[in-house]
């Protein structure tokens, strides 16, 4: 069948889809790259990955272009589920034998709702769904692919799961760079810490960790940590470096890249004697020596999720690691020259005014280079949204406004949404206001002209929505003029309402 894989337009600039762990329009207008279609489409002679938002193309356009396919594979999200059912609609009435199955972490999670919600879904994937969809494209019988659910004589059959891919599986997966190569243009992937521009991909699947807030380990990928060989990888990466010359640093876009000492030295090793530059998640449990051969090895910065500065939020999260293992981690990038952008949560379980102003404190302490604040969101399928509904903390009708920014949805008695809303603009304002880092950011713009103007673009549109936040905090969210968009499928919880 002629296959469309689509990364829908669910709203305008919306970064949502397939390998965005906090589906949103963002603060600064960025996008990562639809990573999870890249293996499909790879397998699908013919086949074409449509990413619209970073290209730029509107839902009209889309729906003229699915004209001219027999299958489309949509990668939907919980925060775009509700406008990516109005698109199929569309795209139905111009294409009416068009088969369409939504894949992602949301029909994983809510089969039966997902179906129920449209009948111009044909079916939804569960699990990795490299193969299902792939083989739905060849021809074989909806009865017959493992990890699918669909309708059949008024009633939803949900099929056996299929078992995860590993090592000698992940490695027969084409590469993602042919993909970005054949459909997609990378100038148009912008992150605002990472060098533009960049391209990404994964070397490992899953992850280990136990935090109750994370998406991905506890929906499609799971906790199982399944990796590619480091020669696979290497393999990849010198094709990336022939594919695009103009492209800055790699960033291995891995839920947790060095979680094992042994492998991460010997991709290092290998990537060495390549001389380029690349960027990585992180958790903070690696050591001078593991963070010392990544230096040597290319790497510039790491995303890490500190996510408070407080110990008892931490234990709540179950994140695995500590203050102290944070301040020994940073202390170690720096000897080494490895920038760190921090990530952080306001408003996770035992959230308090008082934790609030410690995470900051803390934040400052560690001063890593660039900063994300993020409130915390409670996903469908997460042991946080399990545990926030169950507890009455949960106010889904403030998932994200009609533009797809995140607002927040959780509550709590003693702390409120418009705080948390209050505390995600102070930690912005105390933590880069400070003369030394807006010294820092400056300084590396001086000397080059493209930074120059993308720090430009990105202040205004930082500034702008931040403008926007103290609006929605000093009217208390009442008099918020954009519509919210609810979490589908859901309820709201009673506790709080």
């Amino acid at each position: 069948m002629k296959t469309l894989l689509l990364n829908p337009p669910s709203f305008e600039n919306f970064d949502g889809g397939a390998s965005s762990r906090w589906p949103a329009t963002r603060e600064i207008e960025s996008y990562w790259y639809p990573v999870w279609l890249t293996y499909p489409a790879g397998m699908i002679p013919g086949s074409r990955l449509l990413d619209a938002s970073p290209h730029k193309v509107n839902w009209q356009q889309t729906v003229e272009i699915c004209k001219d396919y027999e299958f489309l594979i949509l990668f939907t999200s919980t925060v775009g589920f509700e406008s990516d059912l109005k698109l199929i609609r569309k795209i139905k009435e111009a294409n009416p034998g068009m088969k369409i199955a939504f894949v992602g972490p949301y029909g994983h999670i809510k089969p039966d709702e997902t179906l129920m919600a449209s009948e111009d879904i044909d079916f939804v994937t569960r699990g990795e769904f490299d193969h299902s969809v792939v083989e739905y494209a060849h021809g074989k019988p909806l009865r017959d692919i493992l990890g699918v659910s669909y309708r059949k004589d008024g009633r939803i059959v949900h099929n056996a799961p299929r078992p995860q891919l590993h090592t000698e599986e992940l490695d027969a997966l084409p590469f993602a760079t042919d993909i970005y190569k054949r459909d997609l243009e990378i100038e148009r992937y912008n992150v605002p810490f990472l060098l533009h521009p960049y391209v990404s991909f994964y070397t490992t699947r899953g992850c280990p960790a136990l935090c109750t807030f994370c998406m991905w380990p506890q929906t499609i990928s799971g906790h199982a940590w399944r990796t590619r060989s480091t020669e696979n990888v290497a393999r990849e990466v010198k094709q990336a470096l022939g594919y695009f010359p103009q492209m800055k640093e790699i960033f291995f876009d891995d839920d947790t890249f060095n979680i094992r000492k042994d492998r991460v030295i010997d991709l290092c090793a290998k990537f060495k004697p390549l001389k380029f530059q690349w960027s990585s998640t992180a958790r903070v449990h690696s050591d001078y020596e593991t963070i010392k051969a990544m230096a040597d090895g290319g790497a510039r910065l790491f995303i890490v999720g500190f996510e408070s500065g407080d110990a008892q939020i931490l234990k709540n999260i179950k994140k695995g690691a500590t203050l102290e293992m944070a301040r020994n981690f940073m202390k170690n990038c720096r000897k080494v020259g490895i920038k760190v952008h921090g990530d952080f949560i306001i408003g996770l379980p035992g959230e308090t005014r008082e934790t609030i102003q410690k995470t900051i404190e803390f934040a400052k302490e560690l001063d890593c280079e660039t900063i994300q604040v993020s409130l915390a969101h409670a996903m469908p399928g997460t042991e946080l949204h399990d545990a926030m509904a169950e507890q009455g903390f949960l106010k889904v009708e403030a998932l994200a406004d009609s533009s797809g920014h995140q607002l927040p949805h959780i509550e709590y008695p003693h702390l409120s949404k418009v705080e948390m809303m209050a505390g995600v603009n102070r930690f912005y304002d105390e933590y880069y206001f400070r003369p030394k880092v807006v010294w820092r950011i400056v300084k590396e713009a001086l000397w080059d002209g493209h930074e120059r103007k993308r720090l430009y673009h990105e202040a205004t549109e930082f500034l702008k929505l931040r403008a926007e936040r103290l609006k929605w905090a000093r009217e208390s969210g009442e008099a918020y003029n954009k519509p919210l968009v609810s979490v589908p499928g859901t309820s709201p919880a009673s506790g709080n309402d």
